[in-house]
């Protein structure tokens, strides 16, 4: 028998009767229709998510820009008739010799010290904590798990005032140094630089003749005093709290390295430390390079613990520039030059972090670690 059309071919190939057939208009029609529909159902459901940036997000940013480029005053709308635009000169006033530029270069010297402390002692804290987590000899790991992360969780608040108690002058940490003979120094009241604290031990006192030179409205014996005392309470507080939560991202990476490369080189006579050098470390790189990164993002931002235990005092020692950002708009009314603060901050943690990116992407990248592999054979 001849097959004569379509509909002979399919129930010849599949058995089926005349009446099981595709029909126009039939189930394939219908998913073709939902299927141009997706894009707008998709468009539907992300909406809500959509207003809520524009609305809490883009449109701020936006607006901040405007004042950063305008000359509003804090009173009444910043799109206000007579809110004048004035160009970059918010910006050009930290780029003239002034109070104004001395304050943003000294806030960007105290937190370029707090940053240079800050994320390797924490990105080393939190890989410790992970590795000892990660260990099959310890015993109730949640407990600890939960002990070491519960500081990131906490009111910055609280956990500020309790620093605040401990490094009084009569607090804990005075009398814990007390203990072994050290006369501690009255932490938030004690503007001199760790390095100059070194050098003063050395006799060094005063300025020597090579650094009275200046650069941005600071003197060089300024630019190489360190972190003060008092930002080294600080610093001690956000390393404690934000270890933990660096802790976790090291400890989902550790948990995600096969079993069978340290059995092996167990196997080779490899001791502890040699399989943290030459196997872990190397295996945790791209996720090193996230915390350090998120780190460089966050500590550049430190803003609530300055608010908290010094308001940028003593001596300006403690002050940044995201408290800088705070107090000249809300304290001196300078709208326009505090959001400028903000952008120009913006900016300067983007090209660190492009720059920290590029530093280390031909380490993470599979072709340079081989371009690196034979250069070594081949010295």
């Amino acid at each position: 028998m001849a097959l004569t059309s379509a509909d002979d071919i399919v129930v010849a190939t599949h058995g089926r009767g005349a009446d099981q057939a595709p029909r126009p208009g039939g189930p394939r029609r219908r998913s073709n229709r939902l299927h141009g529909r997706e894009p707008v159902l998709a468009w539907v459901f992300v909406a809500p998510m959509v207003a809520v940036a524009l609305l809490f997000l883009i449109v701020p940013i936006l607006m901040a820009l405007w004042v950063s480029v305008s000359d509003w005053s804090g009173r009444g709308s910043p799109l206000a008739s007579s809110v004048q635009f004035v160009g970059f000169e918010n910006y050009a006033a930290f780029f003239s010799p002034g109070l104004a530029q001395r304050d943003l270069t000294t806030s960007i010297r105290n937190t370029f010290y707090f940053v240079l402390l800050v994320v390797p002692l924490q990105t080393l804290l939190a890989l410790g904590l992970a590795l000892v987590l990660n260990s099959r000899r310890l015993k109730a790991k949640s407990f600890f798990r939960t002990a070491y992360y519960f500081p990131s969780v906490t009111s910055s608040v609280a956990i500020a005032v309790v620093f605040l108690f401990m490094f009084s002058a009569s607090g804990p940490v005075n009398s814990i140094l007390g203990l072994v003979g050290i006369e501690g120094p009255n932490w938030f009241a004690d503007p001199r630089g760790l390095i100059h604290v070194v050098a003063g031990a050395f006799g060094v006192e005063q300025q020597p003749a090579w650094a009275s030179g200046s650069i941005a409205g600071i003197s060089l014996w300024q630019w190489l005093a360190g972190p003060s005392v008092a930002m080294v309470s600080i610093i001690a507080l956000v390393v404690w709290v934000s270890a933990g939560g660096y802790m976790l991202i090291f400890l989902s990476s550790l948990q995600g390295i096969d079993e069978e490369v340290n059995e092996a080189a167990v196997v080779d006579g490899a001791s502890t430390w040699q399989r943290i050098r030459h196997i872990t470390v190397p295996i945790l790189r791209p996720t090193t390079t996230l915390v350090v990164t998120l780190g460089l993002i966050g500590t550049w931002q430190v803003f609530d613990q300055v608010y908290i235990m010094s308001q940028g005092n003593p001596g300006k020692t403690t002050l940044t520039p995201a408290y800088l950002s705070y107090t000249t708009s809300f304290g001196s009314a300078q709208w326009g030059q505090g959001t400028a603060i903000s952008f120009m901050l913006f900016a300067l943690i983007v090209v660190l972090t492009i720059i920290q990116r590029a530093a280390t992407r031909d380490r993470e990248n599979p072709s340079g670690r081989r371009r690196r592999a034979r250069k070594e054979v081949a010295s």
